[in-house]
């Protein structure tokens, strides 16, 4: 739905022509404001087993789930037509599901600032201002949390024996298990507009996409000893989002 808003704001901001100009200037700050949604766009490489030393399960299929949250960002103008951004963000929560278990297996939160430099191609007294950006997100994972379906001494046990290294039925307890995501450090492309109301105040919309790779950690505690799992996911997401923007 986000998604759909985002093209029709684009569309109807081009058919506009009469309004206040948004002409931008040295030393400028805007803030923009609204609804962000993250899209992942999810790929995971095998689940190994490291601990014992196990080695491919040969099962991969682990998805990201999408959120909604309060989007916020700051840019300073260096000139009419370059400017450095700093998008923040309510902490997005996104549910982590397994195909091969068809269900959700733990959850996560994050945090994703991003600093871009943007530059404006439109002439600065113009009312409509598109612009591109390029530069790089950190993303902190944190509040990670298992589900029942993880916790599970089935699911350790067919991940263990899938190796071929273990036979089946040996893993028939679990206790204390937990994931634990890596932070990620990639690069961010933007794209977006500002489209005046008044001299200050103006629609907002942007595109983000962001290189978003982490490995989650996986231990349990069994009654065949300890388990630790590991899996490389690609989460790349497509970031919507769509707002207000003030200049000061």
């Amino acid at each position: 739905m986000l998604k759909k808003t985002l093209l029709s704001l684009s569309i109807a901001s081009i058919a506009l022509s009469a309004s206040p100009a948004f002409a931008y200037e040295s030393g400028d700050i805007i803030v923009r404001g609204g609804a962000a949604n993250v899209t992942p766009d999810a790929s995971s490489g095998m689940i190994f087993i490291d601990t014992p030393a196990l080695g491919n399960t040969g099962i991969d299929g682990v998805d990201v789930d999408d959120d909604t949250q309060l989007g916020l960002s700051l840019t300073y103008m260096f000139n009419p037509s370059v400017g450095i951004e700093v998008l923040g963000a309510t902490p997005f929560k996104h549910d982590i599901s397994l195909d091969a278990l068809g269900t959700d297996i733990a959850s996560t939160k994050h945090l994703p600032p991003t600093v871009t430099f943007n530059y404006h191609f439109m002439d600065s007294a113009s009312d409509f201002q598109p612009y591109v950006g390029m530069g790089l997100n950190y993303t902190m994972f944190f509040e990670e949390k298992v589900t029942p379906a993880l916790d599970n001494a089935a699911v350790f046990d067919l991940l263990a024996s899938s190796t071929g290294n273990l036979p089946a039925g040996t893993i028939t307890s679990v206790a204390n298990t937990k994931i634990e995501l890596d932070d990620s450090t990639g690069v961010a492309i933007h794209a977006g507009f500002d489209y005046a109301l008044t001299d200050s105040i103006g629609l907002n919309a942007s595109y983000y996409w962001i290189d978003i790779d982490t490995t989650a950690e996986i231990t349990t505690d069994s009654n065949a000893g300890p388990v630790k799992a590991t899996v490389d996911v690609d989460i790349d997401p497509s970031v919507y989002m769509i707002g207000m923007s003030y200049k000061f």
